[in-house]
């Protein structure tokens, strides 16, 4: 477990990004890959990624480079998440070159510790190492993570307008007290469920605020630096939808069916696909339908006080209202397991 220490200055400065980060979601996706995991909630996302690797030539980088680099351990080098990188994969890059040499074979030989590093990773403190390694990294960005840029920067919307809703309601600590299952608030720390293999450890921010980026990829593995030193990020997972893919059977984790006999299947599949906010587009895939389906069935949910929506650029996105969580939390409590 990581424990968070906050004092007043910190929850004054505490925030959500407003985007996605693009480095930490390379890594995430590389963690889905070695992982089971959530594999429901990106069916379609690993239908296609084996594919576009091997059209794009990258199968070998991704054995004998990005996999040996980005385990799904206890740790991996904080390097190449850099804590700028935040909503734009340039500033990013630029800070994985100029980082210290010193560094890089520091975070090597911690890899090196933990799991085992490959045997050339310490070739990544020269700079024509790395500038050969992050053009493999945007290679594999734009082959296995900008397709879902969409679907993942309308998931953090919808999940910086839930968590504006705890902020309205009960200041930063509430904001705090809603970020789900894996993140428990217990002023003035913020209690951070590890992976298991990861030691207890604490983090006190003093004074330097926390940035809190919600991850499309990242699947109930909440992951902040190893260095205490560095600038307090904690990225964490939007956890999706918490129903299964339409073609799931009911007993095998599908919604419940007392809502199933209350809203249609369909429509109950539309309301828990807005658990985490989701466009019209989204709620058709989750529920099986087409489009002008998906968009009906959004409205009776709305009239219903179920769910809002706003307008997301030219799509519009619909998130669970508190009568709307209520009912599917109930739901979801009555399922077995």
């Amino acid at each position: 477990m990581l424990r968070i220490h906050f004092g007043e200055v910190d929850l004054a400065r505490t925030r959500i990004a407003v985007a996605p980060d693009p480095l930490w979601e390379i890594a995430a996706s590389l963690h889905r890959i070695q992982s089971r995991r959530g594999r429901w909630a990106y069916a379609g996302w690993y239908r296609s990624v084996r594919q576009r690797l091997r059209e794009k030539g990258l199968e070998r980088v991704l054995r004998g480079v990005f996999l040996p680099l980005y385990p799904r351990a206890a740790y991996f080098p904080d390097f190449l998440t850099p804590a700028d990188a935040v909503g734009d994969l340039d500033a990013g890059v630029e800070s994985i070159l100029a980082t210290p040499e010193q560094r890089v074979l520091k975070e090597m030989a911690i890899l090196d510790r933990t799991i085992g590093a490959p045997s050339w990773a310490g070739q990544l403190a020269r700079l024509e190492a790395r500038k050969e390694f992050v053009g493999m990294l945007r290679a594999y960005y734009d082959a296995v993570v900008a397709p879902y840029e969409e679907q993942a920067q309308a998931r953090i919307e919808a999940e910086r307008a839930q968590r504006s809703r705890g902020l309205l309601d009960g200041g930063v600590e509430g904001m705090l007290a809603g970020l789900g299952p894996m993140l428990r608030w217990r002023a003035p720390v913020l209690e951070v469920t590890y992976p298991k293999q990861a030691d207890d450890r604490d983090l006190h921010l003093n004074g330097r605020g926390l940035t809190l980026v919600p991850s499309y990829f990242n699947w109930g593995e909440p992951v902040a630096f190893a260095d205490p030193e560095l600038p307090p990020v904690l990225w964490y997972s939007l956890l999706h939808e918490q129903s299964p893919p339409p073609e799931t059977p009911q007993g095998a984790g599908a919604p419940d069916a007392p809502l199933i006999t209350l809203l249609g299947r369909a429509r109950a599949l539309a309301l828990s696909a807005t658990s985490a906010g989701a466009t019209t587009g989204e709620i058709a895939r989750a529920a099986g339908v087409s489009a002008s389906s998906a968009s009906r069935h959004a409205t009776a949910l709305r009239d219903a006080g179920l769910v809002t929506t706003i307008r997301n650029g030219p799509a519009v996105l619909h998130t669970l209202t508190p009568a709307g969580a209520s009912l599917l939390r109930a739901a979801t409590q009555r399922t077995p397991g």
